[in-house]
């Protein structure tokens, strides 16, 4: 089985200017997906799409291939990840090199782990998963939650009113990381959540959305206090 890491990072950003390069502890923070797809070592070719000259070869310099410059067509703000998906496989294809699994990560995801790559590309592979992505728990549960309008706040499932926390079903939401996928089923299904999808259980102090300054920021704290964790865990290691 041949595996593809694509990692989408084209040159416009507008609530955070050059987003995909800026520096992060350091270092452009596209380097952290790139770093993570190397370490997980289950890729046959880890690609970076891109039309920006600069975003290419500072993604040369980690460790990425740039076979092809992205297209105009998808380097506009309505391009979806499917669509530069299915462009990077077809031009792929189009030299006659084939893949049978894909990884598209994203380039602001700076909390990645590359173990979560590789338990997501067993799952896939092992339990027969159309595509499998990163999730996290809801804070709050949404059974809960609220409607507003004109300033008036309606439950959205009132008979949830009197339930415990405890007693309502566990909901998740993308992660924003990285969607593992069967090349075959995304050219069919059109999708990257997929019929048949897996997913791999992050807590909420390795996910961090990354809109706007305050959540670079937040990026940036949990990157400390996961460093640090992990960097404990090592010298405890060490002395044994």
């Amino acid at each position: 089985m041949k595996n593809l890491a694509i990692i989408p990072a084209r040159g416009g950003s507008k609530r955070i200017p050059r987003k995909n390069i800026k520096k992060f502890y350091g270092k452009p923070i596209i380097s952290y997906s790139i770093e993570a797809a190397i370490k997980s070592n289950i890729f046959d070719e880890i690609m970076v799409s891109t039309e920006d000259g600069e975003i290419a070869e500072i993604a040369k310099s980690y460790g990425a291939k740039i076979p092809f410059l992205r297209s105009k067509d998808n380097s506009n703000d309505y391009a979806t990840l499917v669509d530069v998906c299915l462009e990077v496989i077809e031009e792929y294809e189009k030299n006659d090199v084939f893949f049978d699994y894909a990884c598209c990560i994203l380039p602001t995801a700076p909390l990645i782990n590359y173990e979560n790559i590789i338990k997501a590309y067993k799952l896939l592979s092992e339990k027969n998963f159309d595509s499998v992505i990163t999730v996290t728990e809801y804070s709050f549960p949404i059974q809960r939650s609220f409607k507003l309008k004109n300033n008036k706040l309606e439950m959205n499932w009132p008979e949830n009113m009197m339930k415990r926390s405890q007693d309502l079903e566990k909901t998740y939401h993308d992660a924003g990381q990285f969607i593992f996928f069967k090349i075959e089923e995304l050219k069919k299904q059109k999708v990257l959540y997929m019929k048949n999808m897996g997913g791999i259980i992050l807590s909420n102090i390795e996910v961090q959305d990354i809109d706007n300054e305050i959540d670079w920021k937040l990026a940036e704290l949990k990157y400390e206090l996961l460093k640090k964790y992990l960097d404990g865990d090592e010298n405890k290691s060490d002395n044994k």
